[in-house]
């Protein structure tokens, strides 16, 4: 289902395609690992591994020539493209976790505060499997080294540009997935 799903918007042996299924697959494997340490948070795992590697499937309709994206959004805007794509396509839970997963969440004060380009909702992670997913996330860039982990120091250095609330739930999350 998954593979079928990213074939269907990017095609294999692209660049994109690449950066996608490269990122997508440490993501996963970053979450997996969680829930192997963890098996009291009781995350299912099938959902994970489908989720993780779907959380970005909006990137191709965004404008980020650094990884090769060409649309016409702003790459912001990826979270809920994601989502609408998902949900036509039939897997609304999925799809909850392209909207939720950018930076640690965005809450509807942030998007109007910082006037982002993106719906008027809360964005922010609800259950375990995303809360994980957006967590691994957190590690992996799609514009540098795709598979070499960032350090805690390093994505808490990033999370602040934007201010203490991300990085509050960010410490919180190391507490309870590392």
């Amino acid at each position: 289902m998954v593979d079928k799903l990213i074939n269907a918007y990017y095609t294999p042996g692209s660049p994109l395609h690449h950066i996608l299924i490269t990122h997508s697959k440490a993501v996963r494997d970053k979450a997996l690992e969680i829930c192997v340490r963890h098996p009291e948070l009781n995350a299912d795992t099938i959902f994970i591994a489908e989720a993780a590697m779907l959380h970005d499937i909006g990137i191709f309709m965004t404008h980020a020539p650094g990884i090769q994206c060409v649309g016409d959004k702003p790459y912001i805007c990826h979270g809920y493209l994601g989502r609408e794509l998902l949900e036509l396509e039939g897997f609304p839970k999925h799809a909850l976790v392209c909207e939720r997963h950018t930076g640690t969440g965005l809450t509807v004060e942030t998007i109007i505060s910082q006037n982002l380009p993106i719906p008027h909702r809360n964005m922010r992670p609800v259950s375990v499997e995303e809360e994980i997913i957006c967590f691994a996330d957190k590690f992996f860039s799609k514009s540098r080294e795709l598979t070499t982990p960032k350090t805690i120091s390093q994505i808490r250095k990033t999370l602040a540009k934007h201010g203490t609330e991300g990085l509050l739930l960010f410490d919180i999350w190391c507490e309870r997935f590392l």
